[in-house]
């Protein structure tokens, strides 16, 4: 649901402020409905938003080393123009922008390319049934919009082939990757079968340089007790080995 196409900045109005960009009238724009997902969806959806904002540090650094801002977001919509019905990507992740401060206000909620001056970098489709036309309809509209990355995820296999396919804008169209890596990121997508909140399947991940994928917060927290329960029996040990040799260990901590 990205669009890479940004729109013209609009005229000011009288009553603006002279260095105030007025965008759209969005007050007649439908940014909610009451479609409706399903729960392996709505899961892998959170999978791939929430371990980004617990365990990532975001795009490569710029040249002077400044950390970078993203957004990551499910099921919000995309809007391209004001005349064009949105799409509503699974879930996007956009590189150096940021929500509004008034987030709450119409013209903020959505994700509208004359706001954020461009397209989400990646979009991912989740694919539930043979409705979406999401290798057809939706791909040559994310073309259309510029959208750097387009993948679908595909694990009960609606569509045929394979569970993960990626896209990359080449000219005006999509082409197929070898594999979903995204460098102006530095993250890939790959599949993981394994446990989140209780249910094992096969679900998609990201993924760093080296392999390791980005965990949730869930899963960095079972890491740090693990490891503090590790340096606690090592130190135990060591306590155990000094006292063996008349030694009283300091427990101090100094």
């Amino acid at each position: 649901m990205s669009s890479m196409v940004a729109m013209p900045p609009m005229p000011a109005s009288s009553t603006a402020p002279a260095d105030e960009v007025v965008g759209p009238d969005v007050s007649a724009l439908v940014t909610e409905d009451d479609a409706l997902d399903n729960f392996p969806s709505e899961k892998q959806q959170r999978l791939l938003t929430e371990a980004l904002y617990s365990s990532w540090s975001g795009p490569p650094p710029a040249q002077e080393g400044e950390r970078r801002s993203f957004l990551a977001a499910a099921n919000v919509g995309l809007f391209a123009t004001t005349k064009e019905p949105p799409l509503v990507p699974d879930v996007l992740l956009s590189l150096d922008v940021a929500l509004h401060e008034a987030w709450w206000q119409k013209e903020h909620r959505s994700y509208f390319l004359w706001e954020f001056g461009k397209p989400p970098d990646v979009v991912i489709e989740i694919v539930s049934n043979r409705e979406g036309d999401e290798l057809g309809l939706k791909r040559r509209r994310y073309a259309w919009m510029r959208v750097a990355y387009y993948v679908v995820w595909d694990p009960a296999g609606h569509l045929g082939g394979p569970a993960l396919r990626a896209f990359e804008m080449r000219g005006h169209t999509y082409a197929p990757m070898e594999r979903a890596w995204f460098e102006a990121a530095g993250l890939g997508l790959c599949p993981w079968e394994g446990v989140y909140e209780g249910r094992h399947d096969r679900w998609l991940r990201w993924h760093t340089a080296d392999g390791s994928v980005v965990p949730t917060g869930a899963e960095r927290a079972e890491r740090e007790q693990a490891r503090a329960e590790r340096e606690r029996a090592r130190a135990e040990r060591l306590a155990a080995q000094l006292r063996a040799l008349g030694v009283e260990p300091d427990e101090s901590g100094s």
